[in-house]
């Protein structure tokens, strides 16, 4: 049977958190947020916020469809876990 982790055995700090990486994407592919703004029709401040990886407290998966289409991407090129240094 499989195991999974509890965010009850950890205190609310410790289970990790996930970083925007839409910063690196759009680097990599050599569009500016201006450029994005265009191609998707998304608001240039959620393009920002989401570029500077401040203030996104929930992930808008229609936002993130958009910008995966439009880069030809996917949601994991955009979003990253990162554990918690005392998980197993």
């Amino acid at each position: 049977m499989e195991s999974f982790n509890s965010i009850y055995q950890y205190e609310v700090k410790d289970y990790g958190k996930v970083i925007v990486k839409l910063s690196d994407v759009l680097e990599k592919h050599g569009i500016t947020r201006n450029r994005l703004r265009t191609l998707t029709g998304v608001k240039y401040a959620v393009i920002d916020r989401y570029y500077k990886g401040v203030n996104v407290a929930m992930a808008d998966l229609n936002f993130l469809a958009k910008v995966c289409f439009v880069l030809d991407c996917e949601v994991g090129d955009l979003l990253e876990y990162i554990r918690p240094d005392n998980a197993n």
